[in-house]
């Protein structure tokens, strides 16, 4: 597993465009929308299509990168362990500095989660998947989207031993679990949809010891709930896609995009503050108005990995990450 697996980028990057939709809204602190609006209708979309699930696939792809990144570790015969909790340690000091700026921010969590995976590197992929599964409904059951972290990064790790990025070529076995995903997608979405609130909600779940106490709640919960069952049918419905040649150079911007999925995920907020701060959009936004912009700083940072991919090696971030974790100079030009 030495060669860089391409389909890898192209999902992290298409993560990333369902990322930024979901974190503008605190970072701007969007009010809530007039009822009847535009607004109000993106907002609804955003609660059925994209809040948790991108989220959702970032967190998976990390648990991919973990068995990857172990694997080549011991291919070349290095102690991944050490190499791989170093990472870990920097990957969370990043998340801290990040969380200044991102209260939500995912980082810090992943590498929490990260050591917490580690001991079932070398368990049965079979029991991986049976945990991984179990903690997944369980966790998913109970509206916990933070809890849901840990069993999607071990389900990437099972997906790693499984080897499913390495065989990508059986499109029958693709298209099977796709259309089985948007089965269950359809019936997910069916049931959240019941739930949504009459009136432009603001986003937080309140419950007591009985559960979500009032209807706000209890839509967004049934999100959680049904979040990851849509997350597998963007992944499968993105992979068939990219079997065609044509689709995967229409889409090439997002693997080089996805390709520096750190530098640009950081760089998303910082280009939201800075937005913010100079056209003084922080509570002066609308929806619709986040919709746009994020498409704008998309574009820019679509436009700028391509760009620094054709004379660097990898992203400013994951440059800096690798050369920590393992403590010595990589270089960063390619050779010409």
């Amino acid at each position: 597993m030495n060669k860089r697996i391409e389909e890898l980028d192209y999902i992290r990057g298409f993560a990333l465009l369902g990322i930024i939709l979901v974190n503008i809204l605190a970072l701007l602190q969007i009010g809530i929308p007039e009822p009847h609006t535009i607004d109000a209708s993106y907002q609804r979309f955003l609660f059925l299509f994209v809040e948790g699930r991108f989220y959702s696939i970032f967190s998976f792809l990390f648990g991919v990168g973990f068995y990857i990144f172990l694997t080549r570790a011991r291919s070349k015969k290095q102690n991944g362990y050490v190499l791989f909790i170093r990472r870990i340690v920097i990957l969370f000091v990043f998340g801290m500095v990040h969380m200044f700026f991102q209260p939500g921010e995912a980082l810090a969590v992943y590498a929490v989660c990260g050591l917490l995976v580690l001991p079932f590197f070398k368990v049965n992929k079979h029991v991986n998947l049976a945990i991984g599964m179990m903690l997944l409904v369980v966790f998913a059951v109970m509206g916990e989207k933070l809890l849901l972290t840990f069993p999607l990064i071990l389900l990437g790790l099972v997906c790693g031993q499984y080897r499913i990025f390495e065989n990508l070529g059986e499109k029958r076995r693709f298209f099977i679990f796709t259309a089985s995903a948007l089965i269950c997608s359809g019936f997910a979405l069916y049931t959240q949809y019941q739930l949504v609130p009459y009136e432009p909600f603001f986003s937080m779940i309140v419950i007591d010891e009985e559960g979500p106490i009032d209807a706000v709640s209890k839509f967004l919960r049934a999100g959680i709930m049904v979040g990851p069952v849509l997350s597998a049918f963007y992944v499968g419905l993105l992979l068939l896609l990219l079997q065609s040649k044509v689709i995967k150079l229409v889409l090439s911007p997002l693997k080089h995009y996805g390709r520096m999925a750190l530098t640009n995920y950081v760089g998303q907020t910082a280009l939201i503050l800075l937005a913010g701060r100079v056209f003084n959009l922080s509570a002066n936004l609308s929806y619709m108005g986040t919709l746009y912009i994020c498409i704008v700083i998309c574009a820019i940072q679509m436009v700028f990995s391509m760009i620094w991919l054709r004379y660097f090696k990898m992203g400013p971030l994951e440059w800096i990450w690798r050369v920590i974790t393992y403590w010595t100079i990589i270089p960063l030009v390619k050779e010409k």
